[in-house]
């Protein structure tokens, strides 16, 4: 069979040329073109460095007040938890404990959240309480949304529970 020399390969006569140096010195040129698009560019953050997981909420009370409770993992730098709210409405505070060690609650304007580590908002600790919310009904989930100061809006699903029937509670996941 005949053959032709085109860049120092041989090809046979009757064969279609394939272009697989065509494809890899456009997907070079594309690869190098990233390369120096992200020379200039500043590094990407590999996502959010708080996440929330846990969530749970008591089914209101009688006079419609209820806790949640959530736990924050924190990757980054330090945060601070600045303001939560559900989708079923109400007004969130933020609830801390007055001196490590004591049970009694008062309300605060933020909550620290510091740099590499895993808070739980629990029943003993900071947490969230919630009044005038909107119908609460256990086995349901709400959606909770906190604010960070530096993070931003955060939202996760919260389950509702009811402990005093046996449903979930905090204390036994």
């Amino acid at each position: 069979m005949p053959s032709s020399h085109a860049s120092g390969r041989t090809w046979r006569a009757g064969r279609s040329r394939r272009r697989p140096r065509t494809i890899v010195v456009c997907g070079l040129a594309a690869l190098g073109a990233s390369l120096a698009a992200g020379c200039s560019a500043s590094p990407s953050s590999p996502g959010p460095s708080i996440k929330l997981s846990s969530a749970q909420v008591s089914q209101p009370n009688s006079s419609g007040v209820t806790d949640i409770y959530v736990d924050v993992q924190n990757n980054g730098a330090a945060d601070a938890l600045i303001g939560a709210r559900i989708s079923v409405g109400g007004h969130v505070t933020l609830r801390s404990p007055g001196r490590a060690g004591l049970t009694a609650m008062h309300t605060v304007r933020s909550i620290v959240i510091p740099a590499r580590s895993f808070v739980g908002l629990d029943p003993n600790g900071s947490h969230l309480l919630v009044t005038d919310a909107g119908k609460m009904i256990s086995g349901r989930e709400i959606t909770l949304t906190l604010l960070f100061a530096h993070a931003g809006a955060i939202s996760v699903p919260a389950m509702v529970t009811n402990p005093a029937t046996g449903g979930a509670s905090y204390f036994l996941n």
